[in-house]
């Protein structure tokens, strides 16, 4: 007996950082009419992410439980607006859209997130969108929106930087 298998491959492309960093300035202290404000419902600030993201990959997985994707309030992945879920999805995603790994602060580069720690969970997600003088990390992010703003003026237990090294597609 033959079975008939279909090989898939991956292929892979440049994060387009410059988008992203573009849209997250465009759209830091505003909201974007095409998503969902999920403010009010424990924060937009990973979905805000999300979209930065999305700006810069233009490819969404939409596997479900355990994809990357928004296509309504009520039909989007858990990793699209979770802090945990998102962290989760870029640093263990092997199929299509963003890949990332955890790097150090100094690492970091435009366009990719960090995830803030209270000691015990993830709880807030911000875009690098620059650097100053200094050399200090500017982000852009939402549910308190912030353009542009000092990491170090946030208050923290620990930092998880996610550089995002590629995006896959079929």
């Amino acid at each position: 007996m033959h079975s008939l298998y279909r090989v898939i491959f991956l292929q892979s492309f440049d994060y387009n950082r410059e988008n992203a960093v573009a849209y997250a300035k465009r759209w830091a202290l505003s909201r974007n009419p095409q998503y969902y404000d999920f403010h009010g419902i424990g924060g937009d600030c990973t979905s805000f992410a999300s979209q930065c993201i999305y700006a810069g990959a233009g490819v969404m997985n939409y596997t479900r439980d355990y994809g990357w994707y928004y296509i309504s309030p009520d039909n989007r992945s858990a990793a699209w607006s979770g802090v945990e879920y998102l962290y989760r999805f870029l640093t263990t995603n092997e199929s299509v859209g963003p890949v990332g790994r955890d790097v150090n602060l100094n690492e970091i580069q435009l366009g990719d997130v960090i995830f803030l720690s209270n000691g015990q969970r993830k709880y807030h997600t911000l875009v690098v969108s620059g650097f100053d003088t200094d050399g200090e990390i500017l982000i852009c992010a939402h549910t308190v929106d912030s353009y542009m703003r000092r990491l170090d003026s946030y208050r923290y237990y620990s930092a998880y930087p996610v550089h995002i090294e590629k995006v896959n597609t079929w």
